[in-house]
């Protein structure tokens, strides 16, 4: 934990200096120590310092959210992106994104964050009903993807219908991007993280339990209907969130936890959930900061870099998954 806290203050103020314009630490800090230098200033302070904080809540949320969903569904491929849980949120975030823009209205960041949380909540509906009629997981995570599939063609649709000058902001987002947060995003954005996390973070008794089996989750008092209906809304907050600000994130939410599995050597929820979250904001954080400077001035989607970077961790979790199932 204490080396991944310090990776992550490193790549912090490696990033805040990466960019279309290089700026040296010691301007980092003089930009930081007075805010008001009309270059420096916007840029360290009002553009890249919201865009990382923002990274870091959001990764780290993202990797959390496919924490919980794996221990929901028992499988390690499961995750918000690859179940279409956020597909579905970035459906009606963006019905909601046009229609109130049609109006000539502004869209609140908690309206953003609850537009994205009924479309989590109703995509990971679909999935729960799917997997009381499909018992084999590869098969459900199949039906996600599908789902995913649907909700992204209906998202270009309207996106494709959208006024010409909302186009462009609107099909950014839905690609996947950090880029325009302000700090008030990032204010409200922490806010329901962290109050996320904190309950999460008090369920690792009864979801450490939960793993050992439903069974032994009984014995031990655990409230099996109740604890897995907070593991949907918990998950599905966290994922809601990111989609509200980023757009979807592919990938982060189910390789992170798997990689951190790997490196910490357990799954204890007490000891995944700081883990996940130190480790999604790492690996988001840079990723974005690839996404912005590889092929500066011009930014791609953040999505692009994840799934370059993190979809062979997918591959080989199916293939494992696929030679244990045949052992």
């Amino acid at each position: 934990m204490a080396v991944m806290f310090i990776l992550l203050v490193g790549l912090f103020f490696v990033c805040l200096g990466w960019g279309s314009a290089d700026i040296t630490l010691k301007e980092i800090f003089v930009s930081l120590l007075n805010p008001g230098d009309v270059h420096l200033g916007r840029i360290v302070v009002s553009i890249r310092l919201p865009r990382i904080t923002a990274a870091i809540l959001l990764g780290g949320s993202l990797s959390v959210s496919g924490f919980l969903l794996q221990i929901f569904f028992g499988n390690p491929i499961a995750g918000p992106y690859v179940l279409g849980i956020s597909s579905g949120a970035k459906l009606i975030v963006a019905l909601v994104m046009v229609f109130m823009l049609s109006q000539g209205r502004y869209i609140s960041a908690l309206g953003m964050v609850a537009a994205a949380f009924i479309g989590s909540l109703i995509a990971m509906g679909i999935v729960m009903l799917l997997s009381n009629k499909v018992k084999n997981m590869s098969l459900l995570v199949v039906c996600g993807v599908m789902i995913g599939y649907l909700c992204s063609a209906i998202t270009e649709f309207i996106i494709a219908f959208a006024d010409d000058t909302n186009i462009v902001n609107l099909h950014n987002w839905s690609l996947g991007s950090f880029s325009g947060i302000s700090w008030e995003d990032v204010a409200i954005s922490a806010i329901i993280v962290i109050v996320t996390l904190i309950f999460s973070f008090v369920l690792s008794k009864p979801i450490g339990a939960y793993q050992l089996g439903e069974s032994y989750a009984r014995n031990m008092g655990v409230n099996i209907k109740h604890l897995r209906i907070l593991l949907i809304l918990l998950s599905s907050i966290l994922s809601a969130t990111v989609t509200a600000f980023a757009g979807p994130i592919s990938f982060v939410g189910i390789a992170v936890p798997h990689i951190m599995r790997t490196i910490l050597k357990t799954s204890k929820p007490i000891v995944m959930i700081p883990g996940c979250f130190f480790g999604g904001a790492i690996i988001t954080l840079l990723c974005d900061g690839i996404a912005r400077s590889a092929f500066s001035p011009r930014e791609i989607s953040i999505s692009a870099v994840t799934a370059i970077g993190l979809s062979p961790i997918v591959i080989y979790l199916l293939i494992k998954r696929k030679e244990v199932s045949h052992g």
